[in-house]
């Protein structure tokens, strides 16, 4: 096996985060050996795959001996014992929150909420993985860590902004992990390394104790191999913080997975909003969406093209995106040390602020209004009365690594819209979405597409999900193995 597809590990592949789970309860294995394992598969693929920023095994492998012993005691929980990573835009007491930057920053003193749910769940968090600098960009590379690389071919990039919990959940590393997603960032690395990630409504997880994160536009998410799992991290971190601004009514993700959707109406949209950029699908992503079109059709669902009305709604993203980027940025204690377009960004967003972005966010309703218009019916009207949206999740393959360097910020901005223009408007409307295996390339690169609902329609989409993933048993293939 070449070393471009190795992902440097010999260590088993764990089981799903739901078996687990199981296999805990049962008494069937221990959180100890779940951990160790899972630790070794970090450190024996970091030299190649670079998927992880903090390690915390001393105190991962003391929560898993308590873990252990309340197991034995009796205790069960959702996830106890169980080892999960989070991204490291995420706050883990005692370690730095770097968001990809370099330079030495403070420990967090405290839990995030959704890090706070998860301990609460019993989970044990083994560690951060990468992320482009505070996020900005569908690639996980960085002056401060190197590459993160895809476990499905290493000479190309797992996505971004959570490249590296996509590429640790893709390689087996550990079951499951937390992402963040403020234009795709957990959607496009689900899709270029053939895994579930939920982009969920607005406020479902909380961001605390960034609790507006980029202004409306981010929320956490979870990556894993399964819909099933994916749904249990969901439950196991939904919830609001005392200070969250955005609170959505309760869902049961896990039964929801169980749960058949029912016949569909799902409108199919290959065109994306106005990007000036002239994108369209590589054919190879329009060959494998397409496929997945049909398998819905052929499971009874009504699947027609249509065309949202976006509208110019890049206006509402621009803003806030750059003064989210700006309002990180100017907390970072050694500016020169971020990346050239990092303050081209920052910049930009506090040109952007106040005003502005004041304005771009109250023209969320009436984008609201046009765009949902496609999932309600309209007497007289084409393309509306739909259930739900499937799209690409990206117009290209994973690029290169290295595909980004040395590029302006305008040109980076440029060749990631071409690359990616079809995730970052449900950010701005703050519905959900979720990204599903589509299939490969020629190459045997992954590549996946979008199911997009309308407001707070996560259970829906998740058993849509759940009955595509029956159909098509895309946790079957896994990247090659180690050496």
């Amino acid at each position: 096996m070449s070393s471009a597809q190795s992902t440097g590990t010999d260590v088993e592949a764990p089981a799903g985060l739901a078996d687990s789970a199981r296999a805990l309860a049962d008494g069937r294995t221990t959180a100890t050996r779940l951990v160790t394992e899972a630790l070794a598969r970090i450190e024996a693929s970091q030299g190649t795959l670079n998927a992880f920023r903090h390690l915390r095994a001393t105190a991962a492998l003391a929560e898993a001996a308590e873990a252990d012993r309340r197991l034995a005691a009796g205790e069960r929980l959702p996830l106890l014992g169980v080892p999960v990573a989070v991204k490291d835009d995420t706050d883990v007491a005692g370690l730095p929150t770097h968001f990809g930057c370099a330079g030495e920053l403070p420990a967090a003193t405290a839990d995030s909420e959704s890090v706070r749910r998860l301990r609460a769940a019993g989970a044990v968090i083994v560690g951060k993985t990468n992320s482009c600098e505070l996020g900005q960009w569908p690639f996980t590379e960085g002056s401060a860590f190197g590459a993160t690389r895809n476990p499905w071919n290493t000479e190309h990039t797992p996505g971004g902004s959570s490249g590296g919990s996509a590429a640790a959940v893709a390689a087996g590393l550990v079951p499951a992990a937390l992402g963040s997603d403020g234009a795709g960032s957990v959607r496009i690395p689900a899709a270029w390394t053939h895994l579930v990630g939920i982009k969920p409504q607005r406020g479902r997880i909380s961001v605390h104790p960034h609790s507006d994160a980029f202004q409306g536009l981010t929320v956490n998410g979870p990556l894993a191999r399964t819909v099933a799992d994916a749904a249990l991290l969901l439950d196991a971190v939904a919830g609001a913080h005392p200070d969250d601004p955005h609170r959505p009514p309760p869902v049961d993700a896990s039964a929801a997975a169980r749960r058949d959707p029912g016949r569909l109406r799902i409108a199919l949209a290959w065109r994306p909003p106005l990007t000036l950029t002239g994108t369209a699908p590589h054919p190879d992503i329009r060959r494998a969406v397409t496929e997945l079109a049909e398998a819905l059709a052929r499971l009874g669902h009504h699947v027609e093209e249509a065309r949202p009305r976006y509208g110019l709604i890049g206006l509402g993203f621009l803003p806030r995106a750059t003064a989210g980027i700006a309002e990180l940025a100017a907390r970072h204690p050694e500016p020169a040390l971020l990346d050239p377009r990092t303050r081209s960004a920052l910049r930009t967003g506090t040109r952007l602020g106040g005003r502005v972005v004041r304005a771009a966010r109250e023209r969320e309703v009436r984008q609201h209004r046009r765009i949902g218009a496609l999932f309600h019916p309209s007497r007289g009207r084409a393309g509306s009365g739909f259930d739900v949206l499937l799209t690409p999740t990206t117009a290209l393959p994973p690029p290169r690594i290295g595909r980004f360097d040395g590029l302006s910020a305008w040109r980076t901005d440029v060749a990631m819209t071409e690359a990616c223009p079809y995730a970052w408007p449900w950010n701005v409307l703050g519905w959900p979405g979720i990204n599903v295996p589509a299939g490969f390339t020629p190459d045997g690169l992954p590549v996946g597409a979008q199911l997009l609902g309308p407001s707070r329609s996560e259970e829906r989409l998740i058993s849509l999900a759940a009955q595509l993933e029956a159909d098509r048993r895309w946790y079957e293939h896994r990247p090659p193995a180690g050496p």
